[in-house]
């Protein structure tokens, strides 16, 4: 049977542990030999493009890169036929695409003979998730993913692919995750009920309605981008409705002394993020980024197989 990364809470968590445990052990640099990995880049991304590729090369694979303008994903060709094309060269599809549903439906095309990592979808962002869970740790815990129970995250503004996908692994881990949003822009009761159920260790998520009271006492505050890509014609309306949710020094200020500062990137300076939060001397910023070629050697060695 092939192995998929397509979400967090998909995941089982003793694989979820063995992920976290590959990203941080030694490598040596033949994991992926003879082994082809094909990368689709439905939507574009910097960071996911960079780590990807620093991975797969640093585990010895084969990689090509493919964009929606080349392979028009579902309009030139359907998802079936391009996953059926590149199971003749790769073993390992990665993509990052609008419609989660597209992974089902590669999956199905493609049977045993590939496996399938989400880089990112609508609903989920699980290789973010990894690499925040990492460097939460570097930070909090010398590194040991399972000491961060009981850690207090805070995530603000819009709740997101990346906020159900942190949230899932936090709260398998015993973190409890606060998210303050406006109730239009929340997660869903489905999230939270899943979620919830999948808890661990104490775990817990809870919902709040001002950023105020979501960062109270919190040790680690995160925040995303209010205008994801495929939102640009809601823009103005969107930086109205999250206005009161900017991350800022005064926002800082209500929670722990020397509180972690996370964002995913790309980062809108002055909107959901001021400038001397996302450059304070707290932020995490840079070992997410870091992390997300950890989180990809950890999620590749999982997927062929290594213990």
């Amino acid at each position: 049977m092939s192995r998929h990364f397509l979400g967090i809470s998909t995941t089982p968590t003793e694989d979820l542990t063995s992920i976290y445990r590959l990203a941080m052990k030694n490598y040596d640099g033949t994991e992926l030999a003879q082994r082809g990995v094909s990368l689709i880049f439905e939507k574009p991304s910097l960071r996911t493009k960079a780590s990807s590729l620093c991975a797969i090369e640093q585990l010895g694979g084969r990689v090509a890169v493919f964009t929606q303008a080349e392979i028009g994903l579902d309009v030139r060709e359907s998802a079936e036929d391009v996953a059926r094309t590149l199971a003749a060269t790769s073993s390992i599809i990665a993509a990052r695409v609008f419609d989660h549903s597209k992974f089902e439906r590669m999956i199905s095309a493609t049977g045993d003979r590939v496996s399938y990592v989400n880089l990112l979808s609508d609903y989920s962002h699980p290789a973010q998730a990894i690499a925040d869970v990492l460097a939460l740790a570097e930070h909090f815990t010398k590194g040991k993913v399972k000491d961060l129970k009981g850690l207090t995250l805070a995530y603000v503004g819009d709740a997101t692919n990346v906020t159900r996908s942190l949230a899932s692994a936090l709260t398998r881990l015993g973190a409890h995750v606060r998210v303050g949003a406006p109730n239009e822009y929340q997660l869903s009761s489905y999230d939270v009920t899943l979620i919830n159920t999948l808890a661990e260790h104490g775990g817990t998520l809870s919902l709040f309605s001002t950023a105020e009271k979501a960062v109270e006492g919190a040790d680690a505050i995160y925040t995303d981008s209010w205008i994801s890509m495929g939102f640009e014609a809601e823009a103005e309306v969107r930086r109205s409705h999250l206005a009161a949710f900017q991350v800022n020094r005064q926002l800082l200020d209500l929670a722990k002394p020397g509180v972690a500062i996370l964002h995913c990137l790309p980062a809108h300076r002055g909107e959901e993020i001021s400038d001397e939060v996302l450059d304070n001397e707290n932020s995490l910023i840079w070992s997410q980024v870091h992390h997300r070629t950890t989180a990809m050697r950890g999620i590749l060695r999982w997927i062929v197989g290594k213990k």
